[in-house]
């Protein structure tokens, strides 16, 4: 294919094209999503990524990592995260789409959601 006949994804996309999306694209996608929520709840409260990272017992670079959308955390590390942000995690992966939530605690739950992230016993 020559310069002339390429297309953006998101031509492609709005022309009605077919887009194939690697496995790998769709995780940086997540992680870019995940980084901004991250970096949004942070701002949002004020703290440097050096405080972050003390109160989630990290260091300041792998708080940079994580925003840059360069790692991929674990859950217990996603745990951390929301707990040192006084936070609810809210993940939703929908195909083409994804969006991570940081919810600030005691404010109501996206989706009838229990407000401290537990589910109800049964």
């Amino acid at each position: 294919m020559n310069h002339a006949q390429w297309k953006t994804r998101r031509t492609r996309k709005l022309l009605g094209e077919t887009v194939e999306e690697s496995p790998a694209y769709i995780e940086a996608g997540y992680a870019l999503a995940l980084g901004q929520a991250v970096y949004d709840r942070r701002t949002e409260l004020g703290l440097s990524q050096t405080e972050l990272a003390r109160r989630a017992d990290m260091t300041q670079p792998q708080i940079s990592h994580i925003e840059g959308g360069d790692s991929v955390p674990t859950l217990p590390l996603l745990t951390r995260l929301a707990k040192a942000m006084d936070a609810s995690l809210t993940i939703d992966l929908d195909g083409d789409t994804s969006a991570f939530v940081f919810t600030a605690r005691g404010t109501r739950a996206p989706h009838g959601a229990p407000e401290d992230g537990h589910s109800p016993a049964a």
